[in-house]
Parts: C-alpha cells; sequence; structure tokens
C-alpha cells in the first residue's frame, strides 16, 4: 500500500502493541478494528485470567503472545515496543475506548515528518464519552505543568493512543531488565498507568518532532477498568516531578561530557509551582496512606 500523502514513499509496517488483561469480551470488537494490513498484532498479556489468549489466537491465529517481566500497563508496552518488528509502533489499549481504524490517520502524519503521532481528545475532530469532569480537571493541571517543564503544546496527557516510529523507542528509556520492585506492588516509575505521561516527556526530552491527532475516546466496552485514579493520578504527578529532576541531571551530564547533539532542556518552572507541586504530592500520598477508618471517623469521634 503506498500512503496517499507521498506517492514515493511505501506505506510502513505497522506493528499493533495491546497489553491486555482480562479483556476476552473486548477483543472481538478490538481486533474488528484493525486496518487489514497491519505487520502484526502483539499482545502483551498481564496474568488474564479469562480467556483473553485463547480469544486472541482465535480471532488472528497470527497474533504474537509477549509476557511481561513485571506487572502493569506500562511494563507491558515496554515489552510490546521491544518485540515489535515493524517500521512503527501503534499503542492502543484493549478495552474499546479507542477506534483502531484511526491508525491510518496516526501514521499519515509520521510518513508526513513527525516522528511522533500523539493522539488527543481535546483538539478539533477529537472528542471522549467517557472522561468525568474530574479526569478532564486533572488532564488541564497535569498537561499545563508539563507544557511550562518543556515547552511543549500538548492538548492531552493521559490518553492510551499514540502512534511512532520504532526506530525512536531508544529515546523513552524503557526499563523492562530491571527485578520488580520489593516494596509495595512490586512496580516500578513507568511500569503503571503513568506510562502516557512518561512516554510524553521523555520524547519532549529528545526533541522529537509530536504531531497532535485528534481522536475520539469510547466507553469502555466490558469490564472494568484498571484504573485507579486517585492512586494512578498521585504517580502521574509524581513521574513529571521525579523526571523533571532527571532530565535537567541528564542534561546536565550531556553538556560537560561535550555531547554534540543535546535535546532542549527541561525548562525552568517557578519556585512557588515547583514547591505547589511537591506540597500536592506529598498532600495526596498521605491521603492514600491513610486508613478508611481514620479518613471517615465515627461521628462520635469527630
Amino acid at each position: 500500500m503506498v500512503s496517499q500523502a507521498s506517492s514515493y514513499m511505501p506505506w510502513p509496517r505497522i506493528s499493533v502493541v495491546v497489553p491486555t488483561r482480562n479483556e476476552a469480551r473486548n477483543l472481538p470488537y478490538v481486533f474488528s478494528r484493525l486496518p487489514a494490513d497491519v505487520h502484526e498484532v502483539i499482545l502483551v498479556d498481564g496474568d488474564s485470567v479469562d480467556d483473553t489468549v485463547a480469544v486472541a489466537r482465535q480471532l488472528r491465529p497470527d497474533v504474537r503472545i509477549v509476557p511481561q517481566t513485571r506487572c502493569g500497563k506500562g511494563n507491558a508496552l515496554a515489552c510490546g515496543f521491544e518485540a515489535a518488528t515493524g517500521d512503527v509502533i501503534a499503542m492502543v489499549d484493549a478495552d474499546g475506548s479507542a477506534d483502531l481504524a484511526e491508525i491510518p490517520r496516526f501514521v499519515h502524519a509520521l510518513v508526513n515528518g513527525a516522528d511522533f503521532a500523539k493522539g488527543t481528545r481535546f483538539a478539533p475532530g477529537g472528542g471522549s464519552r467517557d472522561i468525568t469532569r474530574f479526569g478532564k480537571f486533572g488532564n488541564n493541571l497535569l498537561v499545563a505543568m508539563v507544557n511550562l517543564c518543556y515547552g511543549t503544546h500538548y492538548s492531552d496527557l493521559c490518553y492510551g493512543f499514540n502512534v511512532f516510529w520504532r526506530k525512536h523507542v531508544p529515546v523513552l528509556h524503557l526499563d523492562t531488565a530491571s527485578p520488580p520492585s520489593r516494596r509495595g506492588d512490586g512496580r516500578l516509575w513507568g511500569d503503571g498507568f503513568e506510562i502516557e505521561t512518561l512516554i510524553h516527556v521523555r520524547v519532549a526530552e529528545g526533541g522529537l518532532l509530536v504531531t497532535e491527532v485528534p481522536s475520539f475516546e469510547h466507553p469502555r466496552l466490558h469490564g472494568v477498568s484498571n484504573l485507579a485514579a486517585f492512586s494512578d493520578g498521585l504517580r502521574v504527578l509524581g513521574t513529571i516531578l521525579i523526571e523533571r529532576t532527571g532530565a535537567r541531571r541528564r542534561y546536565s551530564r550531556r553538556r560537560a561530557s561535550g555531547t554534540r547533539t543535546v535535546p532542549a532542556p527541561a525548562r525552568r518552572l517557578p519556585r512557588a509551582v515547583t514547591i505547589l507541586g511537591r506540597a500536592l504530592y506529598i498532600l495526596l500520598y498521605s491521603v492514600e496512606q491513610t486508613p478508611p477508618r481514620a479518613r471517615h471517623p465515627a461521628r462520635g469521634q469527630r
């Protein structure tokens, strides 16, 4: 197939990476929306207890099943990126919220010169029937922090539909080899739903050319989302703060070593914004760690 954008550039091979956990009922719809000419479909399963893997193989015998090295959506995506063999990678959710028939629109953005085609629900032509007012407020707050840090102009931060050239995977610095953390749920930073934020800030730090592509988000078809809005929102905020510090350190090391090609450094946030972000993180973390009885005392204890 030849791109309509350029009759001289061959249509790239597309690797579709789908992280799953108990998504058997959603896969028939999701796979039915795949473009007919994708190079490969990589399903990374997070220990599903339903028939996710069996259904995937029944629907698409050529599907590649890849195991995770840890747990969480972020780790699943990292494992899928590492296994991909196509020219471009499309990262999509398995809950039916994104329409995979939109993939060619993203690939056109790459063929026309972008390094990374970033899905957005908040640009003309995009939209959502799933996000809540609280979710939209949180997205606006977090995306404003990223734009301040990196000089980006993102309109969406936590949408999981993105397509990019596979050659840029090293820019993301995703770790699939380290063992799970011995604390908490074992996830490392980037292993959870904060993965979209982690990818977007590292793409910005790497100086890649990003084109936002309008996309429409539908409600989940079946099942319950594994997303925990409060705790995962906390991880997103923590990721922004941690990545900003790490980006400045990496930039300083590159300058000291005399590296000729240096990505733009993270912008210096006003001190008040930095303090506010850290205070908000500490406050939310302390609330999350408070036992339920302590959060909601009986009337006689008030």
